[in-house]
């Protein structure tokens, strides 16, 4: 495992992230923040951000307050939701990248949510290129129909009870997603409800914001994703009216595997198959 440097970020003057910053060996020829899922650890990310760190980029990571390391304190005292994240942590990040690369290009990797909440994000304007990796509306009719035959118990039944008895979501113990902050999930619930996800819910403001992003978008999503469907792709990514966007739809057996799913892809057994081929293209 290559050296990283773990470092505490300032969210105003009383919160912090914690983030991992992955230095190549000489000059960084760019720096590429990667932007994690929901519930998802940036630990998950750690060889993919070495293996971007041995590529020459400066490699970021980093928690959302009250997931992983960036959890302090009591989860049901955190007052944090979706726009927290993108408006404060996600800038607090390209602050923080940005300050340790001067004019060097930027890259946004966004996992699922983290390719939903680029809009959102006041200090965006300094990314170079975006890509989104499985990432799609999540409205739950939309969804794959596997996981629209459990959704809905999620959405209707343990999400609302158990925030209300708990003051967060426990979904570690419910094997769901993992822990989330009150806020987080119930603006989530309310996204994931509405067929225009966070625009319905957000109004014409949102609509507006993902209308304005014109950074060059790059999606990779997979046929075989448990969770979006190509429709969820689509939908997401049509919110960025004034990108222009590539679309990648990669089948398995394209690359000879035989599953990759929502969270393969940063997986280190797709080095040469999918992080090579397909990502290290649109980082030149």
């Amino acid at each position: 495992m290559s050296a990283f440097a773990r470092e505490s970020i300032p969210i105003g003057t009383q919160q912090h992230i914690v983030a991992r910053f992955f230095p190549p060996a000489g000059e960084a020829r760019g720096a590429v923040l990667v932007v994690p899922a929901m519930g998802v650890t940036q630990a998950y990310y750690a060889p993919f951000a070495e293996w971007l760190a041995a590529q020459g980029f400066l490699a970021a990571t980093f928690d959302y307050r009250g997931i992983g390391q960036s959890r302090h304190g009591r989860l049901r005292r955190l007052k944090v939701d979706l726009l927290d994240w993108a408006r404060q942590d996600c800038a607090a990040m390209i602050d923080a990248v940005t300050q340790r690369t001067g004019g060097k290009p930027l890259y946004w990797v966004g996992h699922s949510l983290g390719g939903q909440i680029l809009p959102f994000v006041p200090n965006r304007e300094r990314v170079s290129r975006v890509i989104t990796v499985a990432t799609g509306s999540g409205y739950w009719r939309e969804n794959t129909a596997a996981l629209r035959r459990t959704s809905w118990w999620l959405w209707f039944v343990a999400a609302p009870l158990s925030v209300r008895l708990f003051g967060y979501f426990p979904g570690k113990r419910l094997r769901k997603v993992g822990d989330l902050p009150r806020g987080v999930m119930e603006q989530w619930r309310r996204w994931c409800l509405d067929p225009e996800y966070a625009v319905g819910v957000e109004g014409e403001a949102a609509r507006a914001l993902y209308a304005a992003v014109e950074t060059p978008i790059v999606s990779l999503s997979f046929t075989d994703d448990e969770f979006m469907s190509l429709r969820n792709t689509e939908s997401i990514h049509g919110q960025y009216a004034n990108a222009r966007r590539t679309m990648k739809r990669i089948a398995p057996k394209e690359i000879g595997e035989k599953h990759i799913g929502h969270f393969g892809f940063f997986k280190p057994k797709y080095e040469h198959s999918l992080w090579h081929a397909h990502l290290l293209p649109e980082l030149t």
